[in-house]
């Protein structure tokens, strides 16, 4: 049988994003109009754009869901030709700051859903993401944190994917092919990038999604890359006694059919899998397991060691921070203590300013309060993700040993 899957970024953020209802429009006629068995969007962040689109395809698509994390969403969600049994959701458990409000990956509640299917008799199960973007590649202060995710991602996939046929996986990674965040699902869950094993291969070169002829992208991101990068990615692999051929990749290539305007900042990529029984007797449940994946967690064991120093020091100068508005305003106490009980002594500062000096220490003390709690969890959340890879190792480096 065969699968075809597109992942299309849309950037759907309502009264903000350029030509956004134009585009969710164009999205919905197109999917209509292919007729494809699966589909996997990221950046659906306004529910009421998912409910648009899920009217429009309902024909078309009678099976889809919408998965829902954080304060306005995780913008992730599936439509499907074929009927979802069950539907499963994992939120990240570091996904920026809240305070870095230009960025706005804390709101998003970034998360990976998982959706199951059975088409055939054979059970599907069917992940997407969207992990933490990528502002800038010399100075990425939010690598430990997708490192993290693409951690967790792994492991959750590892764990719920027991009694399923096939994965897939796909969403927007915000990571090139050779980042260690791709490296480590290829390597720890055995997943196979459709790009690569693809006998056809059509649209941008060398399967780009984010290009410099976009009008919608940022050109300041992509000087380094004239050609473009590809960080958009169908990721899967076979489970029990089934093996898949990835027929075709191909993605699309700027402006849609008789408009002037892309479906989207990112193109949509779009898979077709061929699903068949193996005709051997071996099991592909269990690989060998390969000494290249050892430096891979390694690699990535060290990104998050960087992440967790980082939020050590941060945890560190909020709490300086607060224990200095602490003590300015037990300073301020005595003073005005001093003025009330000492009758004849005047104030050295005026009513005003000592107030508004009050309030302003008040303020202080309350955000780094809130901030210091803020790092403590995310040094908890890097320090057991730290341990779960060192654990991960051990039994890697174990299972090497012996042969």
């Amino acid at each position: 049988m065969c699968i075809m899957t597109p992942v299309t970024e849309q950037r759907g953020i309502r009264y903000i994003s350029k030509l956004q209802q134009e585009r969710v429009e164009l999205i919905g006629d197109v999917l209509n109009q292919e007729g494809f068995d699966l589909v996997l969007l990221q950046e659906v962040w306004s529910e009421k754009d998912y409910w648009e689109l899920k009217k429009k395809l309902c024909t078309c698509y009678p099976s889809s869901y919408y998965f829902k994390s954080g304060v306005i969403g995780s913008g992730v969600c599936v439509f499907s030709k074929h009927q979802i049994l069950d539907t499963f959701q994992h939120q990240y458990s570091v996904n920026g700051y809240p305070y870095m409000f230009q960025h706005g990956d804390w709101f998003g509640g970034k998360s990976v859903g998982l959706v199951v299917l059975k088409i055939k008799g054979i059970v599907f199960n069917i992940y997407v993401t969207h992990l933490h973007a990528e502002y800038s590649r010399e100075k990425d202060y939010y690598l430990s944190h997708r490192v993290v995710q693409a951690w967790e991602l792994a492991q959750f996939i590892q764990h719920t994917c027991k009694g399923a046929d096939v994965v897939l996986l796909g969403g927007d990674l915000n990571m090139h092919p050779e980042d260690v965040v791709v490296r480590l699902l290829q390597g720890w869950v055995g997943l196979q990038d459709s790009f690569i094993t693809a006998e056809k291969v059509e649209g941008c070169e060398d399967g780009c999604t984010l290009v410099p002829a976009n009008c919608f992208t940022n050109k300041k991101e992509l000087q380094c890359f004239p050609q473009g990068i590809r960080i958009d990615y169908i990721l899967y692999k076979g489970l029990s006694q089934y093996e898949i051929r990835c027929n075709s990749h191909e993605t699309t290539t700027g402006k849609a059919p008789n408009k002037d305007i892309p479906y989207s900042d990112h193109e949509a990529v779009m898979v077709t899998l061929s699903v068949a029984k193996k005709q051997s007797d071996e099991e592909l449940n269990h690989p060998a397991v390969a000494p290249t994946v050892v430096d891979i967690l390694n690699e990535a064991r060290m990104e998050v060691r960087v992440g967790l120093h980082s939020a050590e020091r941060q945890r560190y100068s909020c709490g300086r921070m607060a224990v200095l508005a602490l003590l300015l305003l037990l300073i301020q106490g005595a003073m005005g203590l001093t003025s009330i009980l000492g009758g004849n002594i005047q104030q050295p500062f005026p009513k005003f300013s000592f107030s508004l000096l009050s309030l302003l220490a008040v303020l202080v003390l309350l955000i780094s309060a809130v901030l210091y709690l803020f790092h403590t969890i995310e040094v908890r959340m890097l320090q057991g993700t730290e341990e779960e890879m060192r654990l991960g190792l051990q039994t890697l480096q174990d299972k090497l040993s012996s042969g």
